[in-house]
């Protein structure tokens, strides 16, 4: 197995691409550190990694909250001793509507999207280096967005956070490749999961609009699973990619591909459909 014996955090992992991941990890013989801002869902997802065999605690935390992370991290290592892989997964733009275009994002918003999607990646990054830095072995992924540099849709204090984490990866990668502690960055493309849930709700209005961007977007011509993000987070997290630091991977489906990228405004398609 992949991570035999290996402890991982994964944050947000109570649900889609985060939990995906921390599936597929403990398929692969890790134990889990299951983080959600809701406790319920992610005790649901630890209590079906140790019915795989593996261990696995579930932890609420804010991770835009120092004192929270703190905990958390405090309490992961008194479990497991190590934390020898992290992925941050947590982030999204609950309560914007999806919304934050130059025209009505407000400063609220954008400290509390941002506070989240690049403050939370770097606070538990903090908390989880002493314990790599003691073990000189480590493990980082930031999960970004293609939004941070080919968007189809403006929602500024998202994209620009998810841009952020890049240039925190990059850095990190620089300053702890001589500590063997590796971290790279997954830009997903357009992925099924509860973050459209701000911007159009599930129905046929939404399954017009994930079949408009797959044929405009996507060479694949599909919209990706949260498990399409699991598998090359499984490579950055194993000894397979031992020699890979500072990289960031585009899983878009191909959408880099496209000379158009970025082109398809999904706002001015979701106006269409309502006028229609």
């Amino acid at each position: 197995m992949l991570l035999k014996d290996k402890v991982a955090l994964v944050t947000g992992s109570g649900k889609g691409m985060g939990r995906s991941i921390a599936e597929k990890f403990a398929e692969e013989g890790c134990d889990l550190i299951i983080n959600d801002l809701y406790l319920d869902p992610a005790q649901e997802v630890a209590e079906g990694i140790r019915s795989l065999g593996r261990d696995a605690i579930a932890i609420q935390a804010d991770i835009g909250n120092s004192t929270e992370v703190r905990g958390m991290i405090e309490t992961a290592a008194d479990k497991f001793g190590r934390i020898d892989i992290l992925v941050n997964c947590a982030g999204g733009v609950s309560g914007t509507e999806g919304r934050g275009n130059s025209d009505t994002v407000t400063e609220e918003e954008w400290d509390r999207v941002v506070n989240l999607n690049l403050k939370g990646p770097f606070l538990v990054t903090m908390g989880v280096l002493p314990y790599m830095k003691k073990n000189k072995y480590g493990k980082i992924i930031f999960i970004s967005s293609m939004g941070a540099v080919n968007p189809c849709v403006s929602v500024i204090h998202y994209h620009a956070a998810k841009a952020g984490v890049v240039g925190l990866m990059t850095n990190l990668a620089f300053e702890l490749a001589p500590k063997s502690i590796y971290v790279n960055a997954i830009l997903p493309g357009p992925v099924e999961t509860t973050f459209w849930d701000a911007l159009i709700p599930q129905g046929p209005a939404r399954d017009a609009l994930f079949k408009a961007i797959a044929e405009k977007e996507v060479p694949l011509e599909r919209i990706g699973k949260p498990e399409d993000i699991a598998g090359p987070a499984l490579f950055l997290a194993s000894g397979l990619s031992d020699y890979i630091t500072g990289q960031v991977i585009n899983v878009a489906g191909g959408q880099p591909l496209l000379s158009h990228a970025g082109t398809f405004n999904i706002e001015a398609y979701l106006k269409s459909l309502t006028e229609k």
